[in-house]
């Protein structure tokens, strides 16, 4: 008997878990076959500050995380686990974004070009430069390993460091963003890895992504418009005044759907900032807007892609931050995680979907 076999018939799904591991489960790096990497960053976001607690936030709600999938046979049993949250990353998290909020202070007095100005940013630009670094070698050791990847953020500049890493194993493969926003500034605020420039550093740094389709897109700037426009068929975005539209006027939630997963290949990372949802899911994250999808939508939406055949090479979940006396928008975090997490399971066959449902 193997020692995750162990494990498994040792554990109470119904009882109380583990509560130093994500969703209370008992399983530890070598025994689980889905990883998940915790990066506490936040140094660039331009609104509200809390997104570096994310990962500790939703590590504390996911023991309220109930494990049974009724559509999904024993998903626990595939075993999930968070690696421990680099307190080095997020002290230096903590030091630089005083030094970004300083240069933003001195770029919107027009002193961006001081000598000051110029310091800070060749030094906040660097950081952050190591941040993708660190992300893509602890990606690449959790590959080598045959593991499952999973990245918990931080704001939304945290993932491409993964993103590359998997792009050395997989000669081509479409990203699903779900956002309230584009990402598609150059160097927003000049921060080279801004978290409003995720999606062209993606484009930019990864040429395996044959195709990137973004949902629930309801704040961006002409700029971005025009780059979307510039990729041609690489980049489809499903705005949310259109998803509404066709949903007021008659169309399923079912049709439209079927129409965002038609655009995508076969092998898809999943990219989700928590703003693409409606802000009653996500009150405290860095930059919320009205409008957004429901968590029943989203739901939905990422079952039927892996039931209509898509694999699930990784995914991250962002910009989740911790609200005031209430642990909510991790307790939305933490299921989104967890379902995530199961459907990535269930794509790359480690799992299997119960057909009674």
């Amino acid at each position: 008997m193997t020692k995750k076999q162990e494990i498994i018939n040792a554990f109470d799904p119904n009882g109380i878990g583990n509560v130093d591991n994500i969703f209370a489960l008992p399983f530890d790096e070598k025994t689980a076959d889905l990883i998940l990497i915790p990066v506490p960053w936040e140094v660039t976001v331009s609104y509200e500050a809390g997104t570096a607690q994310g990962p500790q936030h939703i590590l504390e709600a996911s023991t309220q995380v109930d494990l049974y999938q009724k559509d999904i046979i024993d998903a626990w049993k595939m075993g999930i686990q968070m690696l421990p949250i680099n307190q080095d990353l997020l002290t230096k998290s903590n030091k630089h974004r005083i030094m970004a909020e300083e240069y933003i202070g001195l770029l919107e007095s027009g002193e961006e070009n001081s000598d000051k100005g110029k310091n800070l940013l060749k030094e906040v630009n660097s950081v952050c430069s190591e941040m993708v670094e660190w992300v893509k070698t602890e990606s690449l050791k959790q590959l080598d390993k045959h593991k499952l990847l999973g990245l918990v953020g931080g704001d939304h500049s945290t993932p491409l460091g993964a993103v590359q890493a998997l792009a050395t194993n997989h000669e081509t493969f479409g990203v699903l963003q779900i956002d309230a926003h584009m990402d598609f500034r150059k160097a927003y605020e000049n921060f080279q890895y801004s978290h409003a420039s995720i999606s062209y550093n993606m484009l930019q740094t990864v040429p395996q992504i044959e195709k990137m389709v973004q949902v629930g897109i309801r704040d961006f700037c002409e700029e971005e418009i025009k780059f979307a426009e510039k990729q041609g068929e690489r980049v489809s975005v499903f705005y949310d005044d259109d998803i509404k539209v066709g949903m007021f006027e008659g169309e399923s939630w079912t049709i439209i759907c079927d129409r965002i997963i038609k655009e995508l290949p076969n092998e898809v990372y999943i990219t989700f900032d928590i703003d693409g949802l409606r802000p009653e899911l996500c009150p405290n994250t860095g930059t919320p807007v009205p409008g957004g999808i429901s968590y029943s939508e989203i739901i939905y939406l990422l079952t039927r892609l892996v039931k209509n055949g898509k694999k699930i090479i990784g995914f991250d979940l962002n910009e989740v931050a911790p609200g005031e006396n209430t642990d909510w928008n991790g307790n939305v975090g933490a299921r989104i995680l967890y379902r995530l997490c199961n459907l990535m399971g269930v794509s790359q066959g480690k799992l299997e979907w119960d057909e009674s449902f």
